[in-house]
């Protein structure tokens, strides 16, 4: 169990943050900026919970609890070393991609077929949703970026490929299923 009676450190002062293995690293390292980005997603997905409910509010606590889950795997670099670590690190696993699978085949199988993209928007819960889902999109694509430099968990990006959907389907779902989704009308404008 994680204790902290003390918030500042003063470690960070200089521009540096302790990876979960104590390495020392830049802030702005692409490692910290991606589990940087989690969190981030995660303050999110505490907003969204203001308008949910039911079981969208029960499925966003657990994704809130895997986006914890994600970020102690990011911050672990050292992958190759898990057998032997004091402490074997949290990681992302298969189950946790595969409940999301199933909660986006359930929560799609009221909706009714895409006929025009949609844009972000209709009820409050479907916004929130959508900032979600591209904040999502941004953490995966900085892990993809990542892991052409470092080793990282193949779960955690699925995990998050796996959530954006959730999240554009959860949206639709809150947009009375899709039937109040706001429809693009490509060169509506010109």
């Amino acid at each position: 169990m994680v204790v902290l009676n003390k918030i500042y450190t003063k470690t960070g002062d200089a521009g540096e943050t302790a990876l979960g293995n104590g390495t020392r690293v830049a802030k702005h390292s692409l490692r910290v900026t991606a589990y940087g980005t989690s969190d981030e997603l995660n303050s999110f997905v505490g907003v969204a919970r203001l308008e949910a409910s039911g079981s969208v509010d029960e499925a966003l606590s657990r994704i809130q609890n895997d986006l914890f889950d994600l970020g102690a795997d990011l911050c672990r670099p050292d992958m190759e070393q898990d057998a032997e670590a004091e402490y074997p690190p949290l990681r992302m696993v298969e189950a946790q991609v595969d409940r999301l699978e199933g909660e986006i085949d359930e929560m799609n199988a009221n909706l009714d077929p895409l006929r025009s993209f949609i844009l972000p928007g209709g009820s409050a819960l479907a916004a929130h949703l959508h900032v979600c889902r591209t904040v999502s999109r941004r953490a995966e694509r900085l892990c993809v970026e990542l892991a052409t430099m470092e080793a990282i968990n193949p779960s955690a990006v699925k995990y998050l490929n796996r959530l954006s959907d959730w999240f554009f389907v959860a949206a639709r779902s809150a947009n009375n299923r899709g039937k109040d989704d706001v429809l693009w009308v490509p060169g509506a404008n010109r």
